[in-house]
């Protein structure tokens, strides 16, 4: 196979896929864990295609972050979901992949913008999944741009290394916990990692997994509020290790923040190796979840105060205070330069 050029401009994927009513949740629009998997299987297939357009080993788009996700508007069974995935930047060992999700009523022909996303790749050799490849530079469409680009690697790559350096621990819930507290909501899920759950190295796609983690954050939220709920955003999800097929995860959700509207939940994912016991339990992944409740009519009611108790929940909470206002700040400066 011959290598192109250098500086090339890849070119943007675009998959489109009819919901169907086993994508929906419990109030039947599209589940939010369904639309961060095909965000993410996007993602791995303009990745991969690009990483192996050079000669070498063959490489697979491993993914190592997704930046904060909004769920701007709902996705219902019947549309049309229309998921275009774009590379924006280029280091030496990692790409940025930029999507985007269209909703399309069919009967219609209205759409809507319904998600984007940032998401982070490296490509692993198919030959040696430690050995981590070089990436195809890109062509930018200006120096303005490849600078911009730039600027988000650095911040995502310091932001992906002062997450790993404070790890955080679920502690089991108390014995008949009191109503509204952490204790009361914690969730968690068991799931033996098969082979449909896996890449071509035998490891655990993120889609899978970050499916996985909105599906216990919901049940977080909903043991809450016992009220409908839908994911509003999340913030930087990192993968910090790979979970290898035949691997026990734990994902865990508690709550950490609740304003009068919305629920941060922050979940995390442990795993550990059926056959390998003696290795034990590690971290592989951890993320906040944005929920909010909902009403019949789908607006939003006020969320039941979360009664704190102890110091380490005083901690989160008052850090989920500070994210929740850096958010609420950004979205207004987004709103005042978008009018």
């Amino acid at each position: 196979m011959s290598a192109p050029q250098t500086g090339e401009a890849a070119s943007p994927l675009q998959i489109c896929r009819i919901m169907r009513p086993d994508d929906a949740n419990v109030a039947g629009n599209v589940h939010g864990g369904n639309i961060l998997k095909m965000i993410e299987e996007a993602g791995c297939i303009v990745g991969t295609r690009h990483c192996n357009t050079q000669n070498g080993d063959r490489c697979l788009a491993a993914l190592v972050r997704v930046e904060k996700t909004e769920f701007l508007s709902p996705v219902f069974i019947g549309e049309v979901t229309h998921v275009t995935a774009e590379i924006t930047h280029t280091s030496k060992h990692s790409l940025e992949v930029q999507v985007k999700v269209m909703a399309e009523n069919i009967l219609t022909g209205a759409k809507k913008l319904a998600n984007k996303a940032a998401l982070w790749y490296v490509p692993c050799s198919l030959q040696n999944v430690d050995k981590i490849m070089e990436v195809p530079p890109i062509k930018y469409a200006s120096a303005e741009q490849e600078e911009e680009g730039r600027k988000r690697y650095e911040a995502q790559k310091m932001e992906r290394l002062e997450t790993k350096a404070r790890p955080e621990e679920m502690m089991p819930s108390p014995p008949n916990p009191e109503k509204h507290t952490v204790g009361f909501s914690q969730s968690s899920l068991i799931h033996l990692v098969g082979p449909s759950d896996c890449t071509l190295h035998d490891y655990v796609h993120g889609g899978v997994t970050m499916k996985l983690m909105d599906e216990v954050a919901g049940i977080v939220a909903a043991r809450h509020c016992n009220t409908n709920i839908v994911t509003a955003s999340v913030d930087a999800i990192n993968f910090h290790r790979k979970i290898k097929k035949g691997c026990v995860v734990t994902v865990t959700g508690r709550l950490t923040f609740v304003s009068n509207k919305s629920m941060e939940i922050e979940v995390l994912v442990d795993a550990s190796s059926v056959v390998e016991a003696e290795k034990g339990k590690y971290r592989a992944v951890s993320a906040f979840f944005t929920f909010i409740s909902l009403d019949k009519d789908n607006k939003p009611l006020p969320v039941p105060a979360l009664k704190v108790e102890g110091e380490d929940e005083q901690r989160r909470f008052d850090e989920g205070k500070v994210r929740y206002l850096q958010n609420k700040e950004k979205r207004l400066s987004d709103k005042m330069r978008g009018q």
